[in-house]
């Protein structure tokens, strides 16, 4: 496919409900804000966390849709369609935006979900009392702040059989007033080390996964935020997102021959929090730039 075909950025953001700007370049060629509306249109959303969770069920939805236009080409024999269900993958699916958004999919009867989470039956509880259908869902033990419990994951997700079509890196650690740094079970800063280098190790290992799908439109999403862009209103509140010269980052995160923070400054909370989603949109860019022309996934970034 066209290496000109970037990845999609989404920014939605948090102030307001009703006052939803959605930036976008191209989808698939396709206006994103045109296509929201004929999928999701005359339902208006109640609240932030249903608005939010219809941008990531949107994402994974309407690339079925307009997947069957002529003008796009996917690995699958022309003419041959995909009646099984879908596979999605969704970490952090326990509460919040990944619970919506684990409903939203499973509700659609087209995918069945993938409940990636920490605590298991905090999970199986979510599920029950979002009314999830116990046929739509399978629940995962994945700690993401555990670079060997993400192997274990993808091993695990593998015994099972399934294929994977989707996967929504949507799982965070946010820890906005913490005076000191906690670290992961392998000794990096806990944000950057959950929500960066977790879904970065989960994406790589299982995007020849995703590469192996015959579904339409397969695609990688992971969850950003616009606090990690200088160029929106919460990005320039303090403190800022920055990674300097990645000083920390290549000492290790690990608060003993190096900083906890990237920039190698002294350890913020928030600013670490911010940091990691700044890393989440680069590598999204950098994934779509490096495998999107050979595994014909596509790559996008969703910044709430």
């Amino acid at each position: 496919m066209a290496t000109s075909l970037l990845s999609s950025s989404l920014c939605i953001h948090k102030e307001g409900k009703s006052n939803v700007s959605l930036k976008e370049t191209s989808f698939l060629g396709t206006s994103l804000s045109n296509h929201l509306k004929s999928e999701f249109t005359p339902t208006i959303p109640k609240n932030k966390a249903q608005c939010n969770q219809r941008k990531i069920s949107a994402s994974i939805v309407s690339g079925q849709t307009m997947s069957t236009t002529p003008t796009i080409t996917h690995a699958t024999t022309p003419g041959k369609k995909t009646l099984r269900t879908g596979s999605v993958i969704i970490t952090g699916a326990s509460s919040g935006l990944g619970l919506a958004s684990a409903k939203a999919l499973a509700e659609t009867g087209k995918w069945h979900v993938i409940m990636a989470c920490r605590d298991f039956l905090k999970a199986e509880r979510a599920a029950k009392s979002a009314g999830i259908a116990k046929e739509n869902y399978t629940i995962m033990h994945l700690d993401l702040s555990s670079l060997e419990s993400v192997k274990q994951f993808v091993d695990n997700f593998r015994r099972s059989g399934r294929p994977l079509d989707a996967l929504v890196c949507n799982a965070a650690v946010y820890q906005p007033t913490a005076k000191e740094p906690t670290f992961t079970a392998d000794g990096f800063e806990l944000s950057v080390g959950t929500n960066h280098l977790g879904h970065f190790l989960l994406s790589r290992l299982l995007l020849d996964d995703l590469k192996q799908s015959d579904y339409p439109s397969k695609r990688l999403i992971i969850v950003g935020s616009i606090t990690g862009n200088t160029n929106t209103l919460a990005g320039n509140v303090p403190p800022k997102a920055g990674l300097g010269d990645l000083r920390g980052f290549s000492g290790g995160l690990n608060g003993l021959n190096s900083s906890a923070m990237i920039d190698g400054g002294k350890f913020d909370g928030a600013k670490a929090y911010k940091d990691s989603k700044v890393c989440n949109m680069l590598t999204m860019q950098e994934f779509h730039r490096r495998f999107h022309e050979d595994t014909e996934v596509h790559h996008q970034r969703i910044c709430l």
